[in-house]
């Protein structure tokens, strides 16, 4: 019998991700970014100290159900009134570190959720390399 999870082949998945990078379908990008099971796209926020509310703006005109914000190697917690624009378009958010935001997002864009992924990479720095797969 077999148990493996059957995914469309053009759904965008992380593979890895490091301080400076996140590895999406075989294509690095070395920028923070907003990804949805159908579309990646830069997000020009650099890091979580430099992250406001119209930066949140960008995630909500796609209109996903949940928003995952990765928020660099620590989890961090933005103030409410960054969150304000998830909060008054009624967009569910999980805040959470970028490894768990990019396992999670992994998850559910496999099971065909309206999800998006806001992660945010860390000031250079750090240099670990984390496998995504290895640990969903």
């Amino acid at each position: 019998m077999k148990l493996n999870r059957e995914t469309a082949p053009d759904l965008l998945l992380i593979a890895a991700y490091d301080a400076g990078s996140f590895s999406i379908n075989g294509q690095r990008h070395a920028t923070s970014l907003i990804l949805t099971p159908e579309t990646v796209q830069d997000w020009p926020v650099a890091g979580f100290t430099a992250l406001r509310a119209e930066d949140l703006l960008s995630v909500c005109v796609l209109k996903p159900s949940l928003v995952l914000l990765g928020t660099g190697m620590r989890q961090h917690f933005p103030a409410p009134a960054i969150l304000r624009p998830l909060i008054e378009a009624g967009i569910g958010f999980e805040i959470m570190d970028t490894g768990s935001a990019c396992r999670t997002y992994n998850l559910l864009a496999g099971e065909g959720r309206n999800v998006a992924a806001a992660l945010l990479l860390d000031p250079p720095g750090a240099s670990v390399v984390h496998d995504v797969a290895a640990r969903s």
